[in-house]
Parts: C-alpha cells; sequence; structure tokens
C-alpha cells in the first residue's frame, strides 16, 4: 500500500471531528466522583435505593458516586439542577415517576419537556403499591370491593399520601377503570393516611408495599391486590389489579437520567454501569427485601417508559381535573 500525503489527507477527512484533549478525556472519564442527585428527603426508600444503586455503580466505575438530597418542588428542584449542569457526566440525576406527571399536574414546573432536558441512562428499579383495606370492609378480593364500592357510590374513602402522589394517581386509574365512584382522601404522607386506614377512618388505600406489609401481617389492614402486572415476591399469595381489570399496570419508578450533551461515550459507560448493578444478585435481592423489583433497562427502556407514563398520566390527569393541593 502506497502511503502519501493524499492518502494521509483523505484518512483525516473521513475521520470524526473530536477534539485530542476532549477525546482523551472520553477515554479515561470520570476520573473524579459523581454527584447523584435525588430529589427526595434522606432516610426513605427512595433514598436508601439511590444510595445503594450508587455505591454498586462506583465499583464499575472506579470513582465514588455521592449522593445528593436536593427535596423540593415535586422533585422539580432536582431535575431542574442537573438539566441546568454541565454535561460531563459528572452530575446525574436519579429521576423518578414525577417525570411523567409534572408536565401535565404542575405544567409551571421545571424542567417542562423532560427529555429536551434530561437524556436517559437506563432504569433502576420498579415499586408497586397494594390496595389494602380495612378489617370491616366486607371484601376480599379486586372484584368484591368494585362490587362494594358500586353498592355504596361515595361512601368508600380511599386515603392517599397526597394529591397527584404516584399513589393517589393509581386511584384514580381504579377508579376510571372499576367504574366506580369513591372519595379521595389526601394526605401529608402514607404514614398518616395509613395510621387513618388502621382506625377506620378511611376505607382503603394503595401503599408502598413495605409501608402496609407490617399492618397486613398483623390483621390491621387486609390486601386484596397489587397495582403491578406481576406478584411481588414479598406477598406472593396476593393478586395484581391486572386479574381483574386486564392491563392495570401503575408503579412509582426510579431510573438515570443525564445533562441533554452527556458525551455518548460517557452515556455509554454509565449505561454499562447502571446495567451491571441492576442484574447484581446481591442488589436484586436487597431491592426484593424492600419490597421493589430491580429493573434492568437501557436508556431506550427509560425513554420508552417516560413517554408512555407521560401520556397515561397526562391524559388520566386531564380527564380527572386533578389540581395540586
Amino acid at each position: 500500500m502506497i502511503f502519501n500525503r493524499r492518502s494521509a489527507l483523505g484518512l483525516m477527512l473521513a475521520a470524526p471531528a473530536v477534539a485530542p484533549g476532549l477525546a482523551r478525556a472520553q477515554d479515561s472519564w470520570p476520573t473524579r466522583p459523581i454527584v447523584l442527585v435525588s430529589g427526595y428527603a434522606p432516610g426513605g426508600l427512595t433514598d436508601v435505593m439511590t444510595r445503594l444503586i450508587a455505591a454498586r455503580m462506583s465499583r464499575e466505575l472506579g470513582q465514588p458516586i455521592v449522593v445528593e438530597n436536593r427535596p423540593g418542588g415535586a422533585t422539580a428542584i432536582a431535575s431542574t439542577a442537573v438539566a441546568q449542569a454541565r454535561p460531563d457526566g459528572y452530575m446525574l440525576l436519579m429521576g423518578a415517576s414525577s417525570l411523567a406527571i409534572n408536565p401535565a399536574l404542575q405544567p409551571n414546573l421545571t424542567p417542562k419537556e423532560p427529555l429536551r432536558e434530561l437524556v436517559p441512562v437506563g432504569m433502576g428499579y420498579r415499586s408497586a403499591f397494594v390496595l389494602h383495606v380495612h378489617p370491616d370492609v366486607p371484601a376480599r378480593s379486586t372484584a368484591e370491593f368494585i362490587a362494594h364500592a358500586k353498592a355504596n357510590p361515595g361512601k368508600v374513602n380511599f386515603g392517599s399520601s397526597g394529591t397527584g402522589a404516584v399513589n393517589h394517581l393509581c386511584l384514580e386509574l381504579f377508579r376510571n377503570r372499576a367504574g366506580i365512584d369513591v372519595a379521595h382522601i389526601p394526605y401529608r404522607g402514607g404514614a398518616p393516611a395509613l395510621i387513618d386506614l388502621q382506625a377506620g377512618r378511611i376505607q382503603a388505600m394503595f401503599a408502598a408495599a413495605l409501608e402496609a406489609i407490617p399492618a397486613i401481617r398483623d390483621n390491621r389492614t387486609r390486601a386484596l391486590a397489587v397495582s403491578s402486572a406481576a406478584r411481588l415476591p414479598l406477598l406472593p399469595e396476593v393478586p395484581p389489579v391486572a386479574e381483574t381489570l386486564p392491563g392495570f399496570d401503575a408503579v412509582f419508578w426510579q431510573g438515570m437520567f443525564a445533562p441533554v450533551g452527556t458525551p455518548e461515550p460517557v452515556l455509554a459507560r454509565l449505561s454499562a454501569a447502571l446495567r451491571a448493578t441492576t442484574e447484581d444478585a446481591e442488589v436484586r435481592e436487597r431491592m426484593a427485601a424492600q419490597g421493589v423489583a430491580a429493573e434492568t433497562g437501557d436508556a431506550a427502556k427509560l425513554r420508552q417508559v417516560l413517554v408512555e407514563d407521560t401520556e397515561m398520566w397526562g391524559r388520566l390527569i386531564r380527564e380527572a381535573n386533578i389540581r395540586p393541593e
């Protein structure tokens, strides 16, 4: 092969136009700690899961991943901070279902169009809710509960952790699909709602599995169904709502996002590290013990989930005319 000045010029023109310094930086990334921003306060389930994922991913990437809690604004404070961050992979978001809910429920919040300002990295986990009722409710299945609600329109009080929370929207989806008239009683968090459910001041609610299980096992409430399409390992005897209302699948989820403009090689490393984390047997076991299911999925899967949930929750919010408290 004859290699002259002309052929060298041709090779240079054919090569991608990447600055040498940038190429070296991407090849060696990461060279310092990464910040993973959460929109939730420390100590709760979301925080525990975020820290579990961060710790395992840091082993894959060879750098610490520091979790930074920035609660407030229905997680908009955290997501906006990451959307406006330098797109170099050193500030990431542990995003959640709120990214699919806020555009319809609170359109003044930013980012107004998450997929224009954030780029998906991959799925983290899904967390189903348990439909449980006070023992005085004469229903032992989803079908019987629907029949009871239809026989008593407007008389069944259904609690939630707050207007616009995922378990509230889960209730609205259930009410819509079942064709029932129940009264929504919003609380400031799941704990006070659960207290009133056990006391009989409300009759039903969708609650996070880990919150509901102690009351269920002590017979202070009765589990009827789970909101996910599949059964929960912690409650294998409890069927999905979908066995009565086909296609019903309403869960809280979290996934990782980066600012738009983050280099593809960096995104690829992040996605591979997250996949390895969610496929890790110990991580999956620890998640299952908390009542959540590790969700292995790349950027395309997370994008699909966000698009589908934005459409589903947005339509429900508009049709039910739901407004924030």
